[in-house]
């Protein structure tokens, strides 16, 4: 009788144990963006493609839209992104975490001001500046890219490290954790989500404005998109337009892929 009535909650204990390794488990929601999304991405390359390929353009439109132009603007404006974004969490995230600790907890809303300063101007702005003050080129475009992406990741983390429970903080003090030890094993894992959703967000900032990049000869798919604008030629436009949206699905979709990764078990 004993082996008969334990069995239910052996088999209890295995789901349980088998439902923990299979890690966190995802909503509708979630499912379909993380499967609908490189789908979208895929049908919107192929038609692009196609429409490439089969249309009826005249020389200018066919001189303005060659293939191998296509793929270099293309791996600038990736280029441009993922460089910026990297820049962009290497300095945000530890400032955040170095604005949530008590020497310098303070200086938190002056630093906070001054990032939404920095994205509150007009991007063209700030970009044309600095490029005026620094040289024209690709690491100008990346500096600008960078200040105009800080403040999502930086307030993020603020936010996430200060939403920790403090009593699990104080418990990891109390079995003797340094301070270092606690943020490493405790507030980083519970904030991270939130971090990462802010990372999410400066990647999705930097690939439409990467497209301004252009203007101070960094390269990116805004050269396709100038070129149609200054030709006036409607059909090279709306490729620009179109394949910029596509890559800030393509970005904003690893971005969500990086969040599920990274994110601990359990939470």
């Amino acid at each position: 009788m004993a082996d008969v009535a334990t069995a239910p909650n052996a088999q209890a204990d295995a789901r349980e144990r088998t439902g923990r390794k299979r890690g966190p488990k995802l909503d509708a929601e979630q499912l379909i963006e993380l499967f609908g999304i490189p789908l979208i991405v895929v049908v919107g390359f192929v038609a692009f493609a196609i429409w490439r390929n089969t249309a009826t353009l005249d020389s200018v439109e066919t001189n303005a839209l060659p293939w191998n132009s296509i793929w270099i603007q293309l791996r600038e404006h990736v280029v441009l992104t993922a460089v910026g974004a990297m820049i962009t969490v290497v300095i945000a995230v530890p400032l955040g975490i170095a604005l949530t600790r008590p020497g310098l907890k303070r200086a938190a809303p002056v630093v906070v001001g001054v990032a939404n300063a920095g994205q509150a101007a007009p991007a063209i702005g700030l970009i044309v500046l600095l490029a005026i003050w620094f040289g024209f080129g690709f690491w100008t475009a990346i500096v600008a890219l960078v200040l105009y992406a800080v403040l999502p990741v930086l307030r993020n983390t603020i936010v996430g490290l200060q939403a920790v429970d403090p009593t699990l903080v104080e418990a990891g003090r109390g079995i003797g954790m340094s301070n270092l030890m606690v943020l490493r094993r405790i507030e980083l894992p519970l904030a991270l989500p939130v971090i990462m959703s802010g990372v999410r967000t400066a990647l999705v900032l930097l690939v439409g404005t990467a497209a301004l990049a252009t203007f101070i000869n960094g390269g990116g798919l805004g050269g396709l998109l100038n070129t149609g604008i200054t030709l006036f030629r409607f059909p090279v436009i709306v490729a620009a337009a179109v394949l910029i949206a596509l890559l800030a699905l393509l970005i904003e979709w690893l971005g969500q892929v990086l969040e599920l990764v990274f994110r601990p078990k359990g939470i």
